[in-house]
This record gives structure tokens, sequence and C-alpha cells, in this order.
């Protein structure tokens, strides 16, 4: 085999860990001759590079002797308020604790993508990469490969192999449904978000968790897209719905779509339907009605990241936070059901 593959690549570091089935810092140990590392695992790295005729750079001869303070970012999914602010809070922090951020963005979470972004990260020297997840396959890419750097996931699930920082979506998503229920309201509807995004499948799973605790039924839940198009299409369908009384929305902007929509067929909110979003975006307070809703501390989650790289690197021995606890902010978009929609409900 020689040193490029059928497309004339030339072998990388990478590829002579992936042959040995090691880290690249371990295939850089032995290219350093340095100790630790057991006869075996050198005699299987050695094999590899002789296979694929691997020459080592300088740069892969110095990954594992020096420090860069130079950490990695990656952030998948669209642009939307709560990544894109927890990654700048990030960047803060990091600033703060004298780390430069090299950041990879990307739309989709193709795996082989998302991996060549990690690997593209790691030739650049950084000493850990935090990936900021909304879609659970993000995290089933980076899952189980072997970077030689850690990566602290800023992800609503958890995935053994990684280090996570997060906040609490389910226990967020249960403090909606519990206001709703103090107010009188029984027939809870749930308007969510995309499938395969993490923090909505937590979301849905508390608004589930907290019908069945108060012995309120939890009926077939709407999907939406996280806009509030999503939301508009989505609460025209709401309107018709004469036995609900009240909407939890997976997020803010879909539940600006469902307000309109609900104008649009005549119903007014609260007085017939009260409703309540997710995220606390800026635009929440300034909607006519202002948005009941539960607003998540990007802030403090962006902080925590770094908190947790800090930790990882043995820069800081204080502890990663807990999880955080969303707030309820009650605005003028939830009330007591009216007693005509009550009178429809069996």
């Amino acid at each position: 085999m020689s040193d490029r593959d059928d497309k004339g690549r030339v072998a990388t570091i990478f590829d002579v860990a992936r042959l040995a089935g090691v880290s690249h810092q371990t295939v850089s140990r032995v290219l350093n001759d340095l100790p630790n590392v057991r006869p075996a695992t050198r005699a299987r790295v050695e094999q590899a590079i002789k296979q694929l005729r691997y020459v080592p750079s300088p740069a892969a001869r110095a990954l594992v002797t020096r420090r860069t303070r130079t950490l990695g970012l990656i952030v998948t999914g669209a642009p939307d308020y709560g990544p894109s602010s927890t990654a700048l809070h990030f960047n803060e922090a990091a600033r703060d604790a004298r780390y430069s951020v090299i950041t990879a963005s990307m739309l989709e979470t193709d795996a082989a993508v998302m991996r060549s972004a990690a690997e593209l990260l790691v030739r650049q020297n950084v000493e850990a990469i935090v990936l900021i997840a909304a879609q659970r396959a993000a995290l089933d890419a980076l899952d189980g490969i072997e970077l030689g750097v850690p990566i602290i996931a800023v992800a609503s699930e958890d995935r053994g192999g990684m280090h996570r920082v997060w906040l609490d979506q389910y226990a967020g998503a249960r403090l909606a449904v519990d206001h709703l229920v103090s107010l009188g309201h029984r027939e809870i509807r749930h308007l969510g978000g995309p499938p395969n995004a993490m923090d909505a499948a937590e979301r849905m799973r508390g608004w589930s968790a907290a019908l069945a605790e108060h012995g309120l039924p939890a009926r077939e839940p709407l999907l939406g897209d996280w806009t509030p198009g999503s939301g508009y299409v989505h609460g025209r369908m709401l309107a018709r719905d004469a036995e609900m009384t009240a909407v939890f929305v997976s997020n803010d902007q879909m539940a600006i779509g469902v307000v309109h929509a609900l104008a649009e067929a005549g119903l007014s909110v609260p007085h017939d339907v009260s409703l309540v979003g997710f995220d606390d975006i800026p635009e929440a307070a300034y909607v006519a009605p202002p948005l009941t809703t539960v607003r998540q501390d990007f802030d403090a989650l962006g902080r925590a990241a770094m908190a947790g790289v800090l930790g990882v690197l043995g820069d800081d021995e204080r502890l990663v936070p807990e999880p955080s606890v969303p707030d309820l902010i009650v605005r003028a978009s939830t009330s007591a059901p009216s007693r005509d929609r009550v009178a429809l409900t069996p």
C-alpha cells in the first residue's frame, strides 16, 4: 500500500492512528520516542507507519509536547438564538481564561463532515473541542472516535465517551405544564420541535410526565421545525381544537407563529387559549401579548462549557456546575381558562 489513497491523498497521522487502532497522540508519542507506550502498541503503530509510508511533519511531532491554549468549537444546526448565544458566551469565557477559539459551523450534521471538521481542528493543535449539538446525529458522529483530545458536548443527551454540560430541558418543560395546570387548564396540547432535536425530545418528555403526574391526558403532540412559519401552520390546526384551552410550545419562535394563527381564527390569547413558549428570546417580552416562557441561561451554559474544558485540561480544580434548571417567566399569554372554553371540555 502506498502513502496515497486512490485519490492521491497523502497519508496523515490520523490515517496511521485509524489503521493502528489508537489515538493520534499515541502515534505522536511513538514518533517522539516517548515513554508510556506499551511495546505491542508501539509495534502496531510502527507497522502502520511503514504500511502507509507515512512521513511525519514537524507539527505532527509536536502534538503531544506543547500547549497551544487554543480550543476548537463545533456548532451544528441553524443559527438559532440558543446555540448562537451559548457559543458567544463560551467564546467570552475562553477569552477570559486566555484561550483562543477556532470555530467550525455547519447546518447539516453529516457524520463524515463532522469527523473531518474535528480532525481539521486537531490539526490546528487545539487542546480540546467543544461541541454545541442541536441534533442527536452530531453526538453520534463523534461518539467513540479517537481524536486524542477531549470533547466537551453541550447537549441534552449523554454519550459515555464525552464530557457534557447542559440545561435541564425536562425540568423546564415540567415548570411550564405545572404553571398551566395551576391556572386550571386540563386540556394542554404540545407543539414540539423536530424529532431529531435532543432539546425537543426532553421538553416533550417533561410535558408528558407532568400531565401524567396530574392525571391528565397527553394527546398526540404536533411536531414543528422551530420556525414561526411552522408555528403558524400548526396554530391553524390547533385553532380548530375546541377542547384544548392551553398549548405548551417547544420554543418561542413557533409560539409567536401560533399566536398569529389563533388571532386569525378569531381566538384571543390568553382569553381563549393560554400559551407558554421556551427560551425567552429577546422578542418574547414584546409580542402581543407578551409571552409566558421558560428562560434558559445561555450565558451560564457557555461558561459551564468553558469550566468543563478547564476541568478536563487540569487548569482549574473547580467542579463543573450541575445542570441548571430554567426559570419560568410569567407574562400575559397565560391565564385561567375562560368559562366558555371550560364548558367545551368534557
